[in-house]
This record gives C-alpha cells, structure tokens and sequence, in this order.
C-alpha cells in the first residue's frame, strides 16, 4: 500500500487522459523548505527511492530528510539505504549468486522454514555473455564453432542456470548469443520507468558486473556491486553506502574530426584518475554533455570503474528518448517515462551553474586526440604518436617503473617460430572488437566497417598469424554491418563474427597457437595486444602477451594491419597496398559524415524489436536441447567440477557466534605492492595444469582439454580458492628477489616458520590445519578491477581474517566486509614497505575488541623475527553501521538468512 510520506504522492499527467502517480521531489522541496532542484540529478533520483520506499524501519523519515538536505562538501557520515528496482546478472557472477541462494533455501528447510521464502523480491535478470571463447576465428563458421564448444563446456552450469529459472519466480534468464549483459540491458532490459500499485518510479538497479555503469548513459542509477551485495540487494535489503560527493564535469566545445567516443573516455579516464573520484558520483552536464550521442555517453558511463567513480551518470533528455525510440521501445513507455521526468523537473541537462556539486570540472571536448591506453593500465593514455616512443621508453624500464625490463638491443631481434613465422617483441599478435565499452556504439563500430573497406580496395591485408576477432556486444551490431554492406570488409581482414559475449576484455580470447606461445616463452617476447575493451591488467588478455593497448574499433583493425605497436600511425605508413604503394592511417580513416550517412542502418526500432522477441520466443537451439534439468524448490546438487554446494552455511545457526575482531599470533600470507587487480586475487582466463585448482581437475578426472576457465567453474568452490592469489603475474614481495632484482612472479609465498616455499593455497592450508590466523598485506589501490566477488570468498576460505592496505576499491572493500573479513588501512606514509615487512613476522591486531564502530583506529602489533616488536595505527574500512552488523553475524549472506527464516 503507497504511503503519503510528507505528503508527497501525487498525480501527473502522462499522454492524452491517462494519469499517473508518483513521489514527487518538487512536493518534497514544499514539504521540507529545500531547493530540491539544485541537487545532483543523479542524488534526486537515489532521494526518490528513499521517499517512496520510507517504511518507518529500514527506511525512514530521517533518512529522507537526511540526502534532501545533501550538503555538496559537508563530512560524510550519512548511510543511505538505497532500494533498487532491480538487479542485473552476467553468468560469471550469476552462477555463484545463484548457488548461494539454492544453498539458503537447503538451509531454510532444514531449519523448518518454507524453502520458497527465499525469493528474490525485485526482478531479476541474468545475461549468459561470459561464457564464450575465441576457439575459433577467420572462419566463415567461426560463430557456429564457438557456440557449440560453449554449449559443450558449460552444460552443467546451463542446466543449472535452466534449474533457477523454474524454481524462482523472479529471476529471467537472456540465453547464450544475445550479447553482451551491458549493451542488452541498454537496449532491451531498461524500459525507462516501472510501475507497481499505481505508482510510477524511475529505473534503478546494481548489476554484478563493474561495467554495470554503462547504463548511466540513459538517466539510469546503477552501479556494479559484488554478487554478495547484489543478493542482500534482491532479497529485500537496501543497498548501503555512504551520502556521496558529487563531481560535475563540464563538457564544452566538440569533438574535432577524426576523433571517437573511444578517444574521449580515453581521456575522461586519464583525467578523473588524477581527480581521485573513488566512491563519488560523477555526474556530466553543460553543452558538450547535450551534444554527445546517447551511445557516446553510454561510452563514458560503462568506464566509471576505471576512473574509479561510482557513477558517469547523464541525466534524461530528448536524445535519450530519440535512443528509446531507435531501439524499439514501445511508445507507451516512451510517453510514461518522458513525462514522468518531466513531472519530477528532471528532464534536460542541466547549464553551468544550475547545480550544486561538490567541486566542477571542466573539460574542452575539441581538446581530445586520437588515443591509446596501455601497455598495462586502462588509466595510462597516449595521443597516437606517443604510442611507438612509449612503448620503446618502456621496453628497457624497471617492471617497478610499469616497464618490462628488457635490454634495449633486444627491441628488433627477430625469431622464427618451429612453423616458420617471424616474431619480434612488438608484434601484435591478438586485435580484437570486443568488449561492452565500443561494441554499443555504432559510430565506432561503423567506423571500423569503413576503415575496412578503405583498407580493402587500397590491398592492406592482416598477417594471418594474428588473431582477430569481432564479438559485438548484440546481435543487432550484424545485422546493422551487413545492410550498410561492411562486414564483407570487416571479414577480409579477419574480423568476421566470432562469438556474441565478452570475450577478448574478459581473458576469453582463446589461446595462441602453440609455436607461438613455444617461441614467447623461449624468447622471453613482449608480444602485443590490441583490443576495443576496458581491461588490460597484466595477464589478463593472455598470459603469454604483456603489453595490452585499449583502442577505438577502427583503430583495432589499423594496428592489426600494421602488426607491430612500433609502427608510429601518425608518420610511418600503416602498411603496403596495391602495387607496393605506401597506404597511410590518412589514407583510410573514415570522416564524420561518412559515418553519419549510414547511422540510419543502426538505429532502427524494428530491428531492435524483432531480434529481442527471440529471448522468449526463440532463444536457440543450443539452449532449448539442454536436457536433465533439475526441478523443484530446492536443488539436489549432484556432483560436479562446476557447480557444488557453497560451504558459507556450515554449521549455520540462527544466533550468531561473536565474532572475533582481535587478532593474536597471525602469519603473513602475502605482502603485496600497490594497483592488487581483482584479477590478481581471483583470476578469470585459462586454468594451469601445474596449478593448484589444475592439479584438483586432474584429479577429479577432467581432462585438460575440458578445464574451461576460472569463470566458467566459478560455482565451484574448491576450484576457486586454489585459484585465489594463483595468478601468473602476482609479485608477492615475501619471494626473494632475482638475482637481476626482478621479481618472482606467480602465486607463491614462504610458509612460516618452516621457511619452505610452496603456493598460497597449499600454505593456507597448512596454516588453516595449524589453527594459525593469516593476514594480507598491500598498498594503494588494492582490489582494483572488475567487482569479482570470489576476490572476496576465496581470501575468506583461505582463512585471512584481515586485509591491510594503503587503499581500497570501493566494490572489493565492501566485499570483504560482506564475507567476514577486515578491511583495514594503513595510516600516514605506512606501508608494508615502510615498516620493512619481510614475512617472517608475526602479527597481532588490538582495539577492536567489544563493540566495533564504523572507521575505528586499531592497533597492529609487529613482532618481528629478531625479538624486537613495532606498534601502528590502522582505520577500520567497516564504513557503516550496516556493515558492522553483517560482520558480528559472519558475513552479508548469513545475516540476510537470519532475517529471512526469522520472517
């Protein structure tokens, strides 16, 4: 039943005679004697949830009161519980979250409860797009390929998924080949507004995916959380975070010739780096922000994670309802949601001054260059002609200095493969279209079917060692290619359809031929890559290519021509054509208005229509044949390397055991330097033999050819906690350094006091059985990347009860909390270097003992192996009330049951 809180339900008026009601902001401004209207868009649309979701007890009057009355730099103390109206799923994260709710509704029943109580109370949707391989590419059947090897992989997890969506009422399932779950949730799953009980409220959501926030671009809040927040989130808790800072960025001018939306978040990510925006809203207005494309602004918002920003949201105007149109949305939804914004005095960006923000930044749209970013991190741009000097800077630099530590002569040494191919460090041996950022947008991705064509007719080509690869982010991306009569172009070069997912940015290029990878090895190369992602950390792309570079889709296919990232685009040809004619980057860039004239091709509303009734209608063959699918409330869990019951509810009762916030006689189990990935922790890609979630396949009777990727088994715990801190990159700086002062590389560490070296896994183990308590040391920006829970639930199943840090990323500290462990922080200029922590320590953490508060200091006691003992401040990173309570009761997951089963 809607309540009248301050009194603020009101009518409005939607199209012809039909009405609707809502919680009105500006009623709300009225009722409290605030300018509601100065706030962030961005905070008045978070502050309409609150109101209409005011219940007395999670939500109240004072929590309204609290963010209407948003300070742009007051200190920030504030929770807000924030609930969504919905929560979006890729099957990467997807799988695990479902796993633990089969696991709730095993525990429901066995403690007397109805095991169908546990359901999620907003609708659900999880897109199946991580899943697929670059097995096969520059092959007319490539797609067909792909899919199938898929479908064969992942049977037991699709089963598993099949299972879920008969069970729960609310969780819909968008099957294999759709696209990828940002650029599907843009175009198909985000209607604008919802309706429920008469009542009319904007589209909200968090998804487990960090690139959640490409939705930002359409007036949509969201933002990616971990799969333990995201569970709390569907199962009725609000989503808890801190009263935020909001940075407005002022864009003016436009875009210069020859410029892409690639190039400009490029540089917006460069710049709101600098800025530190981490945990803050970034919210884009002024004229520059009006001129963009919705796509374009799409672009920006998917990219938050790397600037670090909760949010790059752009509010409502006509170009979002020009977009809803294009993509097929119905035109009653279209009329509810234009004058529903309107109604609430949302509609438009706003002008320079209209808004209170907690600092401006401004940015000259005509200022932005052609760029790269890489070699290992999406925040280190380049303008074009920097790319072949940087590289080459690099090359010979210390790893400490993000270089390669090479020997300069060894730059153009050319090697033979054992099948007879040239290679030299440089080469660039996997370009890929890939990834949610540029596959959404069709200026980018008509850019590149030009540059093609261009390239085509004037006889470049693309060594045919180099793996190339196109996995559009929806299937609508063909179909608009095909009728502007580009992808025959695309194809030539080796850039035809290969699978429909995120493939390349996500670890899932496939591999490299063996020669290849044999001669990487052998030589120690520094091989290339370049991709049209997001994501570039070391050993991600592939763990033989070590230089990852982020570029525009037409720049993807003029590098992948030119074939080594030595060749300077701007002033060296990018290759030889017809007749051994010297063709130049010039020669075939395409021209706005080259673009412009096929746009008409990519939005049409028809297109999208037809190609989104197939979820319901058609969804494939593959996923119809998908037989044995379990049925009923509750899940069986018969065996399997994929999906296994989760231990998180072991010896769950309804009180919980007090949970110890003092530390006594803990080991080291890693100390780390600074930017730890989550893909560090928790790695995706392929699976080592030699490793020890490997070994544990091996002996569970799955062949090599069959281990699938960490993703793919991320419902398998046993596999996942091997593969916590196993990746291949890691520098855990307990190792001794080689004797040229490079670092070890790998997931190793020193078992103490026994002093043997062996894996992080197979010494927490030994600590687990020695009933020793391990702690995990780092710098800044620890747990930076995509917002992998198992980051999280694998250093917990480890048995480290704290992490201690320079920094934290926002999704990866609440994840820790959210499984039992402590986040805590190093004060000052400490840091595991500073305080000359070598491993052999132990440690002991005092303050904490009674009742924890929210960012308490504590104590960190270092006992140090000669006898003499150091003492430190550290802050406790459990940031709110709420998280205090989920760490008394083990965790987000057992705290959520309690009230569940006790409802």
């Amino acid at each position: 039943m809607s309540r009248n809180t301050l009194n603020t339900l009101k009518e409005f008026p939607v199209s012809g005679s039909r009405k609707g009601r809502f919680y009105s902001l500006p009623a709300l401004g009225e009722s409290l004697g605030v300018d509601v209207s100065r706030l962030p868009v961005s905070i008045r649309i978070v502050l309409e949830s609150v109101l209409r979701n005011c219940d007395g007890k999670k939500v109240t009057e004072e929590h309204v009161r609290q963010l209407a009355n948003w300070n742009p730099t007051a200190p920030r103390t504030d929770e807000i519980p924030f609930v969504v109206a919905r929560v979006v799923l890729q099957d990467f994260t997807g799988v695990p979250l479902l796993a633990d709710l089969a696991a709730m509704r095993g525990v429901a029943g066995k403690m007397g409860a109805k095991p169908k109580n546990i359901e999620p109370l907003v609708p659900v949707d999880l897109v199946v797009d991580h899943s697929v391989q670059i097995d096969y590419f520059r092959d007319k059947k490539a797609l067909d390929l792909n899919m199938k090897l898929e479908f064969q992989r992942n049977n037991e997890r699709y089963q598993f998924m099949k299972w879920g969506m008969q069970a729960f009422d609310t969780f819909g399932v968008v099957p294999p080949g759709f696209g990828i779950v940002h650029q599907v949730n843009l175009e198909y799953l985000a209607r604008g507004v919802h309706q429920k009980d008469g009542v009319v409220y904007p589209d909200t959501l968090v998804g487990t995916d960090s690139h959640t926030t490409m939705i930002n671009g359409i007036g949509v809040v969201g933002w990616g959380v971990g799969g333990i927040e995201a569970e709390a989130g569907m199962l009725g808790q609000p989503v808890y975070f801190l009263t935020p800072d909001v940075v407005g960025v002022n864009l003016t001018g436009q875009l210069r010739e020859g410029v892409t939306a690639t190039d400009l978040v490029l540089t917006i990510t460069e710049m709101l780096r600098k800025e530190k925006v981490v945990g803050k809203f970034v919210e884009f207005f002024g004229e520059g922000t009006a001129s963009l494309t919705v796509t374009d602004r799409a672009t920006i918002g998917n990219m938050a994670p790397e600037y670090g920003a909760t949010m790059g949201f752009f509010p409502v105007d006509e170009a979002t309802i020009e977009y809803f149109r294009g993509t097929g949305r119905t035109k009653a939804e279209i009329d509810a949601f234009e004058a529903y914004f309107k109604a609430q005095d949302m509609f438009g960006i706003p002008g320079a001054g209209e808004i209170d923000y907690t600092t401006v930044l401004d940015l000259d749209l005509g200022t932005v260059a052609p760029s790269l970013a890489g070699p290992k991190r999406p925040q280190d741009r380049m303008e074009i002609g920097h790319v072949k000097s940087t590289f080459i800077d690099l090359f010979s630099k210390p790893v400490q200095e993000n270089g390669f530590n090479k020997k300069p002569e060894d730059l153009n040494a050319a090697y033979t493969t054992s099948d007879g191919i040239e290679v030299k460090n440089g080469d660039i041996l996997i370009a890929a279209i890939t990834s949610c950022t540029n596959t959404s947008n069709p200026s980018v991705l008509l850019a590149a079917g030009l540059l093609a064509r261009k390239a085509v007719e004037a006889g470049l080509k693309v060594a045919p060692h180099i793996k190339t690869s196109l996995a559009p982010g929806s299937r609508v991306v063909t179909k608009y290619l095909e009728a502007a009569g580009l992808l025959p172009y695309l194809e030539k070069l080796g850039f035809g359809v290969a699978a429909y997912g995120c493939t390349t940015c996500i670890g899932n290029a496939g591999d490299l031929t063996a020669p290849l990878n044999e001669a990487i090895v052998q030589n120690d190369l520094v091989a290339a890559a370049v991709l049209s992602g997001n994501r570039n950390f070391e050993a991600r792309i592939h763990p033989n290519i070590r230089a990852n570079f982020l570029a525009s889709p037409p720049l993807v296919v003029a590098y992948a021509i030119a074939g080594n990232i030595t060749r300077d685009l701007m002033t060296q040809p990018v290759g030889k054509g017809k007749g051994g004619r010297d063709v130049y980057l010039g020669d075939i860039w395409p021209t706005s208005q080259e673009v412009n004239a096929l746009m008409k091709y990519a939005m049409n509303g028809k297109l999208f229509k037809e190609n989104y009734a197939d979820v319901q209608a058609a969804p494939g063959k593959l996923w119809e044949q998908i037989k044995g699918v379990a049925q009923g409330d509750v899940y069986d869990w018969p065996a399997s390397t994929y999906i296994a019951e989760p231990p998180f509810f072991k010896d769950f009762e309804m009180q919980p055991k007090a949970a110890a916030s003092s530390i006594q006689g803990a080991r080291a189990l890693g100390v780390f330097g600074d930017s730890i990935t989550t893909d560090h922790i928790s790695p995706a890609g392929s699976i080592k033999e030699t490793s020890p979630a490997g070994k544990y396949l091996l002996e569970n009777g799955v062949l090599k050819a069959d281990f699938n990727s960490y993703g793919s088994r991320r419902g398998n715990h046993e596999v996942m906690m091997r593969g916590t801190f196993a990746n291949v990159r890691i520098k855990n700086l307990m190792i001794p350094a080689k004797p040229d002062g490079s670092r070890v590389e790998g997931g190793l560490t020193i078992h103490q006091p026994s002093g043997e070296q062996m894996s992080i896994y197979d010494a927490a183990m030994k600590y687990i059985g020695e009933g020793v308590p391990t702690m995990v040391f780092a710098g800044e920006e620890y747990g930076t990347g995509s917002s992998r829970d198992w980051a999280a639930k694998g250093t917990q199943l480890l048995g480290v009860k704290a992490v201690i840090a320079r920094s934290f990323e926002r999704i990866h500290r609440s994840n820790l909390v959210g499984m039992g462990v402590l986040p805590l922080q190093f004060l000052g200029d400490d840091s595991p270097q500073t305080l000359g922590l070598k491993g052999d320590e132990t440690f002991d953490l005092v303050g904490l003992e009674g009742e924890i508060r929210p960012q308490q200091q504590a104590t960190l006691v270092i006992n140090r192996a000669n006898g003499e003992t150091q003492r430190t401040q550290v802050l406790l990173r459990i940031d709110t009330p709420i998280e205090v309570d989920y760490y008394k009761h083990g965790g987000i997951l057992p705290f959520v049951l309690r009230q569940l089963i006790a409802a």
